[in-house]
């Protein structure tokens, strides 16, 4: 995998940009094997302009911008010409041509697309199939800008030559350039690489995805710090235009690459859904519900060893210690972790509906309130820690008989005990068996909050 940086377009390519891709790269765990910045190796582009001048594909275009715009506003016709090639610049001899640009008159170094032949440019795309356009479809496109710097398409397929690329898979937006991109390569002498183009990605307005248009969503880096995990995510971008033959929709990196095939690559653009506007809200307003979902999935099913790593950071920045040994009375972190996260979907989740197993100060939700708010519940809940505080041995199985000899004692049902005491000792209504409730979160801190609530 070779990472290169297409950074010829000055305006574009920012300090911030760079850095977005390559923290958005190292997060979801995708490594390259070799890095490349296309602006460094100018050299390489300017030589190969030189050699396709040399060798008649290309010549140099002095047209002013001014008078090429007058030229395309004029008839139908003549549009038609100046968009192909501007009449004239072919034609001037090579003797002239160095001259001019020796007594430094602007140009631009424009492809001699072929126009004496009637054929054209065919090659066989990995999605699309049988591809082909005929020379006269094809302008004589730009590779050198006025100020010397080299288009995207001359940078791309010195590049593309140079590194030995095997294949190129890009954006169905980038079919149109492939054939360009197969003369160039044709004319260096260069073999060209399988091309594979890919159905675009629309928002839900069915706009082409983009910052520019759709803000942070769609910046990789953003789902991170809103608390994705990175495989979850690769899954759910794996599956927008691909569809496994097994239908199986949860993969690890593993699967997918055990199962990817470009045949099932769909020929349909994809559409990521999101609520435009921002993210005001939780992760659950704006991101894609899919994306969230998938997260869930794999937030709750993998090896709570492989979680951890993603989630102790987490507890750490929110001030919260990580014991290893469970010498505090309650299990290691990991369990507590591995318990409580079945109903969780992102990572945010075990800092905020979590709190109450990780730190002494919690809020109790509204559900939760209700459920202590109920009649006698709380002085119930005082005797139930008298109860507790007496046990010699404290388990769930001890736990649950001195709730449920209670209830029996004062004749009320046994879930007015067990709804309060989740409310009291974890601040939710749901979660963990209310018996795993009373192991995670400690003897010594079940006493406490049962009394203090």
């Amino acid at each position: 995998m070779v990472l290169r940086i297409d950074d010829t377009d000055l305006e574009r390519s920012t300090d911030e940009s760079l850095r977005s891709i390559l923290e958005g790269l190292e997060w979801l765990g995708l490594p390259w094997d070799e890095q490349h910045y296309q602006s460094k190796r100018r050299e390489k582009h300017a030589a190969a302009a030189e050699a396709l001048l040399a060798k008649g594909a290309a010549y140099r275009d002095f047209t002013p911008p001014e008078e090429k715009t007058e030229t395309a506003d004029s008839a139908e016709g003549a549009s038609r010409q100046a968009w192909l090639e501007n009449p004239g610049q072919r034609e001037i001899s090579k003797e002239e041509s160095d001259r001019r640009a020796a007594a430094g008159e602007p140009f631009v170094v424009r492809f001699r697309t072929p126009r004496e032949l009637d054929g054209g440019v065919p090659f066989k795309d990995l999605v699309f199939k049988k591809q082909f356009r005929k020379y006269a479809d094809i302008e004589d496109f730009a590779l050198v800008r006025s100020d010397g710097s080299p288009t995207y398409h001359l940078a791309s397929c010195v590049d593309d030559a140079e590194l030995e690329i095997s294949h190129v898979i890009r954006g169905q937006d980038h079919l149109s350039n492939t054939y360009k991109h197969i003369l160039i390569l044709e004319a260096l002498g260069a073999e060209v690489p399988t091309f594979g183009h890919l159905p675009l990605l629309l928002g839900p307005d069915q706009s082409k995805l983009s910052k520019r248009k759709h803000g942070p969503i769609v910046s990789v880096t953003n789902y991170r710090d809103a608390g994705f995990l990175p495989q979850a995510f690769i899954n759910y971008m794996a599956l927008l235009g691909w569809s496994p033959k097994s239908n199986q929709e949860v993969l690890t990196l593993d699967e997918i690459v055990e199962k990817f095939d470009m045949g099932g690559i769909l020929k349909t653009n994809a559409v990521v859904q999101f609520e435009e506007g921002g993210q005001d809200g939780g992760v659950a307003d704006w991101a894609p519900p899919k994306a969230v979902w998938l997260n869930g999935q794999h937030l709750r099913s993998m090896p709570v060893e492989k979680l951890m790593p993603h989630v102790a950071p987490l507890l750490e920045g929110a001030g919260w210690s990580i014991d290893e040994s469970g010498q505090d009375g309650r299990p290691p972190t990991a369990e507590i972790v591995d318990q409580i996260r079945s109903r969780y979907t992102m990572l945010g989740d075990f800092t905020l509906r979590g709190q109450g197993y990780f730190s002494d100060e919690f809020e109790t939700e509204a559900k939760a309130r209700a459920n202590l708010d109920k009649e006698g519940a709380r002085e119930l809940l005082h005797e139930l820690a008298d109860r507790i505080e007496a046990l010699d041995e404290f388990s769930e199985e001890t736990a649950e008989q001195a709730l449920r000899g209670l209830a029996e004692e004062r004749e009320v049902k046994a879930g007015l005990l067990i709804n309060g005491s989740r409310a009291a000792l974890s601040g939710q209504s749901v979660g963990p068996s209310a018996f795993t409730v009373f192991r995670l979160i400690g003897k010594e801190r079940v006493v406490q909050r049962l009394r203090a609530c």
